[in-house]
C-alpha cells in the first residue's frame, strides 16, 4: 500500500493525511476482494523498515493502525473477514496496540469468506531468519516444507497476484518466500487513490497471464 506520503506531499498536506486517506482504499480493496471472491489478501501495513521513519510518524501511525482496527473490525466480521497479523510482535509495538490486534484476531477467527492478513512490523528477511532460527531450535533438517511450516503464518498459501501502487517496480522485503511464482502488477495510482476499479483491472491482467511454473 505505497504512495501515502507523495498522495499527501503533492496536495500540500502533512505525511499522516495520506495514511488517513488509504483507509477508504483498504475499505474499497476489501469490498472488491469479497465481490471477486477471493480467499486471501495480505496488505503490507508496516515494515521492518518503517520504524526509520521519524518518531512523529512513526508514534502517529501506531496510533493510526489502534483506531482502525477499533472503527473497522466489527464492520469487517459482519462480512465475514478473518483479521490475521503477520511480523515481528516485539517491545517496539505499543501494548495497547498488541490488545487490538489480538482481540481483532479472536473476534474474526470464525469467518471463513476473506482473510484480511495484516503485515505488520514485518520483513520477508527477518521472517526468513525467524524461521530458520526455529529449524535450529528443533532440530529439523531445512527442507522447503519445514520452511514453509516456520514462517509467521504456515497457514498463508503462496501468493498469486502481486500488486504494487505509486508506479515502483520494486518488491521491496515483503513475501519473498510465499512469491517465487506469484504474477506481478505494478499501478501508477497511490494508494489512497487505489479501489474497486484498480483491483478489478489488476485481477483481469493476472488473468489473462500463461503461468507455467517452470512447465510447458
Amino acid at each position: 500500500m505505497d504512495g501515502n506520503g507523495r498522495w499527501a506531499s503533492e496536495r500540500n498536506l502533512a505525511r499522516t493525511e495520506g495514511h488517513a486517506a488509504g483507509e477508504q482504499a483498504l475499505v474499497d480493496t476489501v469490498d472488491a476482494a469479497l465481490e471477486l471472491e477471493i480467499s486471501w489478501l495480505t496488505v503490507y501495513a508496516f515494515s521492518t523498515e518503517n520504524w526509520r521513519r521519524p518518531i512523529a510518524e512513526v508514534r502517529y501511525l501506531m496510533n493510526f493502525n489502534e483506531q482502525l482496527l477499533l472503527r473497522r473490525r466489527d464492520e469487517l466480521n459482519d462480512k465475514g473477514v478473518r483479521i490475521k497479523f503477520v511480523g515481528r510482535r516485539d517491545w517496539r509495538i505499543p501494548r495497547r496496540l498488541l490488545r487490538r490486534i489480538e482481540e481483532s484476531e479472536v473476534l474474526t477467527e470464525q469467518n471463513s469468506r476473506l482473510t484480511l492478513s495484516i503485515a505488520f512490523n514485518y520483513g520477508s528477511r527477518a521472517e526468513l531468519v525467524d524461521a530458520v532460527k526455529a529449524l535450529n531450535a528443533d532440530a529439523v533438517e531445512p527442507t522447503e516444507s519445514a520452511i514453509s511450516a516456520r514462517m509467521y503464518d504456515p497457514s498463508m498459501p503462496d501468493v498469486d497476484l502481486w500488486v504494487r501502487t505509486s508506479g515502483e517496480h520494486r518488491v521491496s522485503n515483503f513475501l519473498l518466500w510465499q512469491s517465487a511464482y506469484a504474477e506481478f502488477v505494478f499501478v501508477n495510482a497511490y494508494w489512497p487513490d487505489f479501489g474497486r476499479k484498480e483491483m478489478y483491472e489488476a485481477v483481469e491482467e493476472f488473468q489473462r497471464r500463461n503461468r507455467r511454473f517452470g512447465g510447458l
